[in-house]
């Protein structure tokens, strides 16, 4: 007879106590990538990087892509969705055909600060890849079936994206963040992309598809030396004297007070706050890292354990940063049931107001560091995520040196360091924000915390 299975909390134990749980071990500094990081003559930045885990390339372009005409964002969106679907010398299938035999893949998107351009190919197949690519840089087609099509498509899904909770409340944060800047514009309306034409996009193309300023990264099998040259022929003929059009800078944020903004007998509201912070080159910001994920960057935060474990008002929160060109902000995130909303942003805000005036203790700091060095060389790992990161820190002036360098910093910030941090940029002052819900339950008790106006209904 087989004996039975033990329970998890038998195997915890012993006849002495609980088993104690080993120490975290030192985390290991990520190995130096050999790279290069040079700019084509064509004023295209490129970040070379070999990784040869697996035979394969990963491919990310970022192209600043900003337009202050009210058709930009729809127009924007026609063009990533078309742009890869043909050029002068392959229709759609062709593209399609040729990067399967390599094994790979091209896809594109855009936001009000950039055009985005995504592949992955086998490591021998890179020259068809960027083949294909230069193509589309150059020639892309926008045949009138193709753009009438993929017209359509769009207006469905950005149809169907307006009626969503979380698109709703990410723009009326950003409306009540930045006005009408044009960062503001994220989700275009539907009735502005049906009016988009092939021309209109074949115009936006060789106004703002631009090299100089722009970056690439590749990251996989490859010799980061032979592949500059390999680009040099690739995308020679992509060229232009003029630079690609960069969003203009963002206001800073100020604080101020929270905005209701009706959505009525929504069943679930949306808690959005938001606050200044600095750059990942200022010399705060590994400490301000560390500051967040102790308050509600990963599971085991302050905000997590209290508006969720403790008090179940939200299945999710979560705080984290967002970057744009050089500035950079933190939000905080909750959803929760209507009748729970007042209490959570109250608990969420006592939160805010903890953790600068109760700092993160030695031990949490320790437990953040380990989360965020692992966090780190995890992502950095695989390739794609190598890339990933490597085109976000290129896209702000930052490479590879600076990746290699942040398990350092994160490991020399002291506790005092953290509690800082925190009582500079997580005081409760500072934050500005939404909460999307049902106006009419919601005023009485929102208004009782103070600091909140009742705006336009969503």
């Amino acid at each position: 007879m087989s004996a039975p299975h033990r329970t998890a909390e038998e195997i915890g134990r012993t006849a002495a106590g609980p088993r104690p749980v080993p120490p975290l071990g030192t985390q290991r500094a990520a190995a130096e990538l050999s790279h290069v990081d040079t700019t084509l003559s064509n004023g295209l930045r490129v970040l070379a990087v070999r990784k040869a885990t697996v035979p394969l390339v990963e491919l990310r372009m970022w192209i600043p892509f900003a337009g202050d005409d009210k058709l930009h964002p729809a127009k924007a969106e026609v063009l990533a969705e078309t742009l890869l679907t043909g050029t002068a010398r392959r229709d759609r299938i062709e593209i399609d055909a040729d990067l399967a035999l390599i094994g790979g893949d091209l896809g594109s998107g855009v936001d009000p600060e950039r055009l985005s351009i995504s592949g992955t190919s086998l490591a021998d197949g890179l020259p068809t890849m960027l083949d294909v690519l230069a193509d589309a840089l150059t020639g892309a087609s926008y045949a009138d079936a193709e753009v009438e099509r993929e017209r359509e498509r769009l207006i469905e899904r950005i149809a169907v994206s307006r009626t969503q909770p979380r698109t709703i409340a990410r723009e009326a944060l950003q409306k009540h963040r930045y006005g009408d800047h044009p960062a503001v514009r994220e989700v275009p309306q539907p009735e502005d992309v049906a009016i988009v034409t092939p021309e209109q996009v074949r115009a936006l193309h060789q106004a703002s598809v631009l090299p100089r300023g722009s970056v690439l990264v590749l990251v996989g099998d490859i010799d980061p030396q032979t592949v500059i040259g390999d680009l040099e022929k690739a995308l020679g003929g992509w060229a232009s004297d003029r630079s690609a059009v960069r969003l203009p800078a963002l206001p800073d944020l100020t604080g101020g007070n929270i905005l209701l903004v009706p959505r009525a007998g929504a069943v679930q509201s949306q808690i959005r706050l938001s606050a200044q912070t600095v750059s990942r080159t200022d010399p705060r910001y590994a400490a301000l890292q560390l500051a967040n994920l102790a308050y509600g960057g990963y599971f085991s935060s302050r905000l997590v354990e209290n508006i969720r474990e403790d008090k179940g008002y939200t299945y999710s929160a979560h705080s984290g940063f967002e970057f744009t060109d050089q500035t950079a902000v933190v939000n905080v995130d909750a959803d929760t049931a209507t009748d729970a909303t007042a209490a959570a942003l109250l608990e969420t805000r006592y939160e805010l107001a903890r953790l600068g005036l109760v700092p993160p203790t030695a031990d949490e700091v320790e437990s953040v560091r380990q989360y965020a060095i692992g966090s780190l060389v995890t992502a950095a790992s695989s390739q794609g995520g190598l890339a990933a990161q490597l085109a976000a820190l290129a896209a702000t002036g930052l490479g590879a040196e600076w990746l290699a360098e942040h398990p350092a910093r994160l490991a020399a910030v002291t506790a005092e360091d953290v509690a800082n941090a925190a009582l500079e940029f997580f005081a409760p002052k500072r934050f500005t924000g939404v909460v999307v819900g049902d106006a009419d339950v919601l005023a009485p008790k929102l208004k009782a915390l103070g600091d909140v106006t009742v705006g336009e209904p969503a």
